[in-house]
């Protein structure tokens, strides 16, 4: 087990906002959805889960600024000031929360100099945490205690890769990416699965790839994104580099692909998509 107080205090605070996510969601009634002003659904779900992280954040840490996709919209030259930060999606997959799938999740991550260095998701209805520190590891707790997770490996005479797509955001570029890696190794075994989950099966050694080549946000992938850099992989945009944060005006991320194995030839594989 992990040896953090910071990292305890997170998962603490992942779980209290799970079950603020839970008394919505195992309700009788309809989840009410209203839309914002970028199209993007919200329900009471995710504003009980913000209030409550955002409160805990600032209790634990008051001088660190958080940034949460429920937040008052914060003008890049303010943000551009932070060095460290908190950055929170209060209710990952609220499309999968609505159709009362179970595959959202709570993400909260902290960012220093751009980078992902820890992050924690919560999985409400399992009750899974995924938690990850930048040189300390990255572990999976569930009902049946805590285990340490690492990336798997792939040689370059594999044939099969396994590749995690989007249940709800699924077009024309990443089937074609997935045909052409088929034509070129053999096999493909494609996993559908919503919110930040997808990341987290790379970081635990379910999955090789997840191309994401439709539009998201930072606070969609930070979290995530510390927990599989913890346990060995990373996330890329489409010409390589890695993915940063809070470098531009705009919160959007670029296309990109979270890998499993960082050593594994993944360009040559890939440029011609």
């Amino acid at each position: 087990m992990w040896k953090d107080q910071q990292l305890d205090a997170l998962r603490d605070i992942a779980v209290d906002a799970g079950r603020e996510i839970l008394s919505v969601y195992n309700s009788d009634e309809a989840i009410a959805v209203t839309t914002k002003s970028d199209n993007s659904p919200l329900t009471e779900a995710d504003q009980r889960a913000h209030e409550l992280i955002e409160k805990c954040l600032k209790n634990l840490t008051p001088h660190v600024p958080v940034l949460s996709e429920e937040s008052e919209e914060i003008d890049y030259q303010t943000r551009s000031q932070w060095e460290t930060y908190w950055l929170v999606d209060p209710l990952d997959g609220t499309k999968e929360f609505v159709k009362r799938n179970g595959e959202f999740t709570v993400n909260i991550a902290l960012i220093d100099k751009g980078v992902a260095v820890a992050g924690v998701v919560h999985v409400p209805v399992s009750g899974v945490s995924y938690i990850g520190k930048l040189g300390d590891g990255a572990w999976k707790q569930d009902e049946s205690g805590i285990v340490s997770i690492k990336t798997s490996t792939m040689k370059s005479g594999d044939t099969r890769v396994r590749i995690v797509a989007s249940r709800s955001h699924r077009g024309e570029l990443l089937d074609t990416m997935i045909a052409t890696i088929e034509a070129k190794l053999g096999a493909v075994e494609v996993v559908s699965m919503g919110s930040s989950l997808k990341i987290c099966l790379l970081a635990e050694g379910k999955a090789d790839l997840y191309p994401r080549l439709a539009p998201t946000c930072e606070w969609d992938t930070a979290a995530a994104h510390a927990v599989l850099s913890a346990a060995g992989g990373d996330i890329v945009n489409t010409q390589f580099q890695p993915l940063s944060y809070n470098q531009k005006s705009e919160l959007l991320n670029p296309h990109f692909l979270a890998l499993a194995d960082k050593s594994y030839p993944w360009q040559p594989l890939l440029e011609s998509v």
